[in-house]
């Protein structure tokens, strides 16, 4: 009986809070890395709120910056980069890792130069209405407060 409450005790704290981004399912899904491959840019950021605030995505910059971005998705070793190419922000260019799962969670280390296995943190985010010409990434975030998608709008260069 001392089990089953302790148990339970333990699955109620992590339902209730988010977890620091673990991915359990590690099967890739290489139809959609492939579909992915090559060059794009993010055309849009949108969440409710937009217009108002301001949100800094992957620890980086402000939202806003990433339009315009530049990212390489390289799917036989699933490394690539992206760029901020924003002339309104601080520029900024790093080496990635990655990879979809078969949950399709788009899972992300910003390596910064250094090997991906040094990198304990990364960024899990969901693969919605790919095409071969788009695709997007929505990232479930506290933006003012609440829960909120916030959608990335890539394009095919």
């Amino acid at each position: 009986m001392k089990k089953s409450i302790i148990l339970l005790l333990l699955a109620i704290s992590f339902v209730g809070c988010k977890p620091k981004q673990t991915v359990t399912n590690t099967k890739l899904d290489h139809k959609s890395e492939v579909a992915i491959k090559g060059d794009w840019t993010i055309v849009s950021v949108t969440y409710p709120g937009s217009d108002y605030i301001k949100m800094t995505s992957f620890e980086i910059a402000d939202s806003k910056c990433f339009v315009g971005s530049t990212w390489k998705f390289i799917s036989n070793n699933n490394k690539g980069d992206m760029a901020l190419t924003s002339a309104k922000c601080t520029a900024f260019s790093s080496p990635i890792t990655w990879y979809i799962n078969k949950d399709g969670n788009f899972v992300m280390k910003i390596t910064n130069g250094t090997k991906s296995k040094t990198v304990l943190d990364g960024y899990i985010l969901t693969v919605a209405n790919q095409t071969e010409s788009s695709f997007q990434l929505i990232d479930k975030t506290n933006v003012g407060g609440q829960m909120v998608d916030v959608v990335y709008q890539f394009n095919k260069n």
